[in-house]
């Protein structure tokens, strides 16, 4: 029998999302699509698992022994059992989840928030349907064509339900050639410790492990933390890298810049190698009173003001960094030039230079804002001959259009990284510029202040447009002539 492909697994996801359509917000179908997904290929892996040990070891330990399996999986949460259900599904695959977080500590919190048990929206028949529909595939590992497939298609929904539900689905899903990009200019290593404070559904952690896949490292050395203040988000997230086979996580509840909670056992804030995130642009009400009473010295460059707190953000990220750490960070273009409070903080980060880039994007590349929005590279170990220097570049002209946003392409991220890791001038798109050069700017980073991206226009030869322009003149008047001749014909005119 033929395996299960990508093609075919996105399918029928997205056919699964056709059943709800209609019956519930669109924003809310994730919750509902990923949970099953996550419920049967659990239950796959756990009965695959069971009988290969059967088959081995002519005995049925496996379908009891806890220890054979990443997830142990009671009867009351298999798929068997939920199939054959005809009413209360909703109730059933609740306790289902309930009984999974109580078997596997890991999981909990993970499934018991979605709530199937609603038959106003979710009557018996829609259920039967959308288990039916589950229950016609094979989502165990021997039938998967590919090892990272269903953290893959999970991908491939995420963006979906971005697309579909619009500026709600931007609040958790950065576009993965952006998220490429980043993960790229920070280079990411085996044995590193990597986090991203607003996690959102995982999408950077996920790209951070194939970047050291793609460099041929082995990524099940490497640490993930992250954190994420919506509940249902952090659910995904925490869903999303167990889909991936990334077990290896941390993935903490809580707002970032209130309560932070990725500490160590001093109750210190963890260092990390490397930090990557996309906070909410220009948040409002981003946590200042809390700021102002910091326990962990996280803002001593300044308070950022109470509606924006881009560089709440950037100042965690800096603070989380170790002695070698480096930071990449997308943020709106305004960072860059705001003053007063904003204008010192960007002022300290650059006296002690902390900020090592600073690219410019395509506008319109964000779900639910068209606003220009930049990286910031910010490492704490700039390499000797970086040091007192900032390489600024402007990609904001290589995008392809679409529809609803504009889209990176992976030349326009080839000649970005390329132009990073050479470090050199190039005509009209990137410079090395020094912290003299940004002081004498008063330290503000606008891109065209130290990139002139004006088109050059072609100089006019006057003698040759006079002499086109008689030209023209001298074909009017014939034409004229003629137009009056058949006038004249048609008896108008003298």
């Amino acid at each position: 029998m033929s395996k299960l492909t990508l093609q075919q697994l996105e399918s029928h996801l997205w056919q699964s999302a056709n059943i709800l359509r209609g019956s519930i917000d669109s924003s809310d179908y994730k919750n509902y699509i990923f949970g099953l997904l996550f419920l049967k290929r659990l239950s796959d892996v756990f009965i695959e698992t069971a009988k290969e040990i059967e088959r081995e070891e002519n005995d049925d330990y496996g379908w009891y022994d806890r220890d054979e399996h990443q997830f142990f999986v009671p009867e009351r949460a298999r798929w068997t059992h939920i199939q054959i259900q005809t009413q209360d599904i909703g109730n059933t695959i609740n306790k289902a989840f309930e009984a999974l977080e109580e078997e596997n500590p890991s999981l909990d919190g993970v499934l018991a928030n979605i709530d199937f048990n609603d038959k106003d929206k979710l009557p018996d028949k829609l259920l039967m349907q959308l288990v039916q529909h589950f229950s016609s595939i094979d989502l165990s590992n021997g039938n998967l064509s590919e090892p990272d497939m269903l953290g893959r298609a999970y991908e491939y929904l995420i963006k979906q339900f971005a697309d579909d539900a619009g500026k709600k689905g931007g609040e958790f899903y950065t576009p993965t050639k952006v998220v490429e990009l980043i993960v790229n200019l920070i280079k990411p290593e085996e044995k590193m410790r990597v986090c991203d404070p607003t996690v959102g559904s995982g999408g950077m952690l996920v790209q951070s492990v194939d970047y050291i896949k793609s460099q041929g490292g082995d990524p099940r050395n490497l640490s993930l933390h992250g954190q994420e203040r919506n509940l249902n988000t952090w659910a995904i997230c925490k869903m999303n890298l167990l889909l991936h086979g990334l077990s290896d996580h941390r993935i903490e509840r809580g707002d970032t810049i209130r309560e932070p909670k990725l500490l160590g056992d001093d109750k210190e804030l963890l260092l990390y190698d490397r930090v990557i995130a996309n906070p909410p642009f220009s948040l409002k009400n981003w946590g200042r009173e809390e700021a102002e009473a910091d326990e962990y010295g996280r803002f001593r460059f300044g308070i950022p003001p109470k509606n924006a707190g881009d560089y709440g953000f950037v100042q965690h990220m800096v603070s989380t960094l170790n002695h070698e750490g480096k930071a990449g960070v997308v943020m709106p273009h305004g960072v860059l030039f705001r003053g007063a409070a904003e204008g010192k903080i960007r002022e300290g980060l650059l006296k002690e230079d902390l900020v090592e880039a600073i690219v410019g994007l395509p506008s319109n590349l964000f779900y639910g804002t068209g606003i220009p929005a930049c990286i910031l590279i910010l490492n704490r170990k700039k390499a000797d001959e970086y040091k007192g220097k900032i390489f600024i570049l402007d990609g904001s002209k290589d995008y392809q259009e679409g529809k609803n946003q504009n889209v990176l392409r992976s030349e326009d991220i080839e000649k970005i990284v390329q132009a990073y890791d050479a470090w050199e001038d190039q005509e009209k798109y990137c410079r090395v510029v020094s912290l003299e050069e940004i002081e004498e700017n008063d330290y503000n980073l606008n891109i065209a202040r130290y990139i002139d991206t004006t088109e050059e226009e072609e100089e006019i030869d006057v003698q040759s447009v006079l002499t086109d322009l008689r030209k023209l003149e001298q074909e009017r008047a014939e034409i004229e002539e003629k137009m009056y001749g058949y006038l004249k014909e048609l008896g108008y005119g003298e």
